[in-house]
């Protein structure tokens, strides 16, 4: 619980102007600066929605609920193909002038999304796997938990 906590508070970073030094230090960090995080269940019901604003909450869930459409699309054809081994990144699922929304799915059809400014330049397609696979090693710590029951909804305080 602590560590998808510890996750979401780096992706949550506060958004201040940087100077040229700086950018390439958050660019070495690997901070990716998220403006919603979801986990949806195996049967597309959210275990954990959490955004940076309140008052756009409502939009992200919608966003979060288009991009389940895109993930199923995704799954389907990674299985037509016939490949025995599927990739779990997703990648790009949903994007538009203000935001962009990337996908992962584990192995126990748990989708998570990601939604990130889309103003943010830094941003390549390895850190977005990375923080990825650390969020789902975090949730895979949450499930391992005896006083968690997987299903029910994700809380952080």
């Amino acid at each position: 619980m602590m560590l998808i906590k510890l996750h979401i508070h780096q992706l949550f970073q506060s958004r201040k102007s940087t100077s040229k030094k700086k950018k390439k230090d958050l660019a070495s960090t690997c901070i990716i600066m998220a403006v919603c995080i979801g986990f949806i269940g195996k049967e597309n019901s959210p275990l954990f929605l959490r955004c940076i604003n309140s008052d756009q909450e409502l939009q992200f869930h919608y966003i979060v609920h288009t991009c389940l459409d895109f993930v199923e699309e995704k799954i389907v054809q990674s299985n037509k193909s016939g490949s025995e081994l599927r990739e779990l990144y997703l990648g790009l699922l949903y994007s538009n002038e203000e935001v962009k929304a990337y996908g992962y799915v584990t192995n126990t059809k748990i989708k998570i999304v990601i939604i990130i400014d889309s103003t943010n330049s830094l941003l390549r397609d390895n850190e977005i796997r990375a923080l990825f696979r650390k969020l789902h090693n975090s949730y895979s710590e949450l499930v391992s938990n005896p006083f968690y029951t997987p299903g029910d909804t994700i809380t952080a305080k």
